[in-house]
């Protein structure tokens, strides 16, 4: 039992710290609530809806791969510290994880998690614009059709 009472005062340190820290806050904190301080806050951007509606697929879909890498790096630290041990069990176990992170990343890389910004359409060439025009070539173009010669002398 010796040997665990270090952990067990660092876990009722931090017990007590949190506890503090809590009643510190609601003793000292001044107490002037606004709109704006009761209003959702989601750094710094202004809601344009209301709160009730449903979030995005893509913020569930951006949490899927925050969760799947928080679980690769727990799971993979174990497996590092005795890979010499586990043998060739380990390695087929690790082997059969990471195809699971795989497929999980792939499923969600399928679904748009990493697509930002709008979406993007790919454009169909006009068949009657022709590919060779360059911007020089189309601006003397446009620049000169319908005008006349341009003969140097201010009017």
């Amino acid at each position: 039992m010796g040997q665990y009472l270090p952990i067990l005062m660092l876990l009722v340190l931090a017990v007590v710290f949190a506890a503090l820290s809590f009643f510190a806050s609601r003793l000292l904190a001044p107490r002037r609530p606004t709109a704006a301080k009761s209003a959702p806050y989601e750094c710094g951007i202004v809601p344009s809806r209301e709160p009730p509606e449903r979030f995005p697929v893509r913020f569930y879909l951006i949490a899927m791969i925050f969760i799947v890498f928080d679980i690769e790096i727990i799971f993979l630290y174990p497996y590092a510290v005795i890979h010499r041990e586990l043998g060739g069990f380990g390695l087929v176990e690790m082997a059969v994880f990471v195809v699971a992170v795989f497929a999980a990343f792939v499923y969600l890389i399928a679904n748009g998690a990493l697509d930002w910004g709008p979406v993007k359409h790919l454009r169909r060439v006009d068949p009657r614009v022709s590919t060779s025009r360059t911007a020089a070539t189309t601006v003397r173009r446009v620049g000169l059709e319908g005008r006349e010669p341009e003969t140097g002398e201010a009017a």
